[in-house]
């Protein structure tokens, strides 16, 4: 898994959610860069590692590197959870994605319309109460349903 940070952010922010995650078997790996090249040079890192499915999380500006270099590589994420992207893309390929954001919050909708647009049945959007922004979200009372939803998926896609 290779986290992608928000603007305000900084890879050591993903420490909780990182060491949940690594705790139900999974290799994570936060990055500094949050641009398409970084993110895909982890993903890189990982495969050369033998790691065979390769989800990409992200937060806010996050997400805009993940969503550019998923539309980019269609084949390279495995799965994709993306907490309050900012923007829609074009042409996202057949994984299964996963789209947090909080209801109250500016780029809400965007969640939603993903959701809608991308290509496969396998896709939510999960808006929760709140104004939360990205992972902001795990700072707020909704942190564990969201960290709950993004285990369920990632666990449930896994082995796609």
């Amino acid at each position: 898994m290779v986290l992608a940070h928000g603007a305000a952010y900084d890879a050591a922010s993903w420490e909780q959610q990182a060491t949940v995650i690594a705790d139900q078997g999974a290799t994570v790996v936060a990055v500094e860069d949050i641009s398409p090249g970084a993110i895909g040079d982890a993903v890189g890192h990982l495969q050369d590692d033998g790691v065979s499915d390769v989800a990409l999380v992200g937060g806010s500006a996050g997400t805009d590197g993940i969503l550019d270099l998923a539309s980019q590589q269609l084949d390279l994420p495995d799965q994709m959870v993306l907490l309050s992207p900012n923007g829609t893309v074009e042409g996202l390929g057949d994984q299964p994605n996963l789209f947090i954001a909080s209801e109250d919050e500016p780029v809400a909708s965007v969640s939603s319309d993903l959701a809608e647009a991308a290509p496969v049945d396998e896709n939510e959007a999960m808006l929760l109460p709140g104004s939360a922004h990205a992972q902001g979200i795990f700072t707020s009372d909704q942190a564990k349903p969201a960290l709950d939803a993004m285990l369920e998926r990632l666990k449930r896609f896994a082995t796609r």
